[in-house]
């Protein structure tokens, strides 16, 4: 495996003779990044993700065992395995350490072997669940989010956006006479088709925190957070340009001769005592307006 694809370990370790051992014991296997105190971990871990962190419990600013609790707190990071490395050896002790969140407790002083045999254990049971994780989120035909992922997401950027007081926007996204579609070219060719439709709609996305998703059928959303109006059409746009640009033959359609989009887009700022089923509701609303004005089109609004 090459450098750049190992496995990182995010060291956070207040003792400067300890860190540079882990670091020299571990480096030759792993990526390793290093704190001497909570408030330094917590923003490295949330910068670059580790795969599992090795954690003092005794740390000069925040206690380890808090430190803990915040990284499980992150849904980014809540499946990452903490492992505590404590002088501490009671019974007591390794409890609080588990119910903190904890995946494993090893007492100093550390044994490099053993440290290293629970590494790879972690990372192999991390790999597992990521993979069941992945497969439960994912579409099986196009690879993309599908339906309960993004209904996952957008309530977790409602309730983050109703904090800070910025905009979320959404994209309802429909291919247009796919069932003239399916019944011309069969279901086979169908499939194709919307795999292909899939990866040029998420070529279009233009921040790492957009995402498409598959709604269901032939019909995909945009899930676009801080984005106005005005962006999201933007994208809305790009996205039609996409697949248009594929050239997908349709000689059954009734608008071209290739394959084209429908699309609805629709903003708002969230509130907290709200949930997204009006945004929903009022991009699908301009997504039927872009249907009864002709298709391969987009037409979007603002939500109050």
């Amino acid at each position: 495996m090459s450098e750049r694809n190992r496995p990182s370990v995010l060291i956070v370790e207040d003792e400067a003779a300890l860190q540079a051992l882990l670091r020299a014991v571990l480096g030759s296997e792993w990526n390793i990044k290093t704190a001497a105190n909570g408030k330094t971990a917590l923003d490295l871990a949330g910068e670059f993700v580790p795969d599992i962190v090795l954690l003092d419990i005794g740390l000069p600013d925040l206690d380890g065992l808090e430190v803990c609790r915040q990284l499980k707190s992150d849904p980014r990071l809540e499946h990452v395995p903490v492992i505590f490395l404590t002088a501490r050896t009671s019974g007591e002790d390794e409890i609080d350490g588990l119910q903190a969140g904890g995946n494993d407790y090893i007492a100093k002083p550390i044994n490099p072997a053993v440290l290293k045999a629970r590494i790879r254990t972690h990372l192999e049971l991390k790999q597992n669940r990521d993979e069941l994780l992945r497969l439960a989120r994912t579409d099986g035909l196009t690879g993309l989010y599908n339906r309960r992922s993004f209904d996952d997401l957008l309530n977790r950027e409602w309730r983050r956006l109703a904090r800070t007081g910025e905009p979320l926007s959404v994209i309802m996204i429909d291919v247009d006479h796919f069932k003239l579609y399916n019944d011309t070219y069969g279901h086979g060719g169908g499939d194709l088709c919307l795999q292909r439709v899939a990866r040029a709609s998420e070529s279009a996305l233009q921040r790492p925190a957009d995402v498409v998703a598959r709604y269901g059928g032939e019909e995909f959303v945009a899930l676009l957070p801080e984005t106005k109006l005005e962006g999201a059409m933007a994208v809305a746009e790009a996205i039609r340009a996409a697949v248009a640009v594929l050239e997908i033959p349709h000689k059954a359609s009734q608008t071209a001769p290739h394959i084209t989009l429908s699309l609805g887009a629709a903003c708002t700022i969230p509130q907290p005592d709200q949930n997204p089923a009006g945004l929903l509701a009022a991009a699908d609303k301009q997504l039927y307006a872009a249907k009864s004005e002709g298709r391969n089109r987009a037409r979007g609004s603002d939500v109050a």
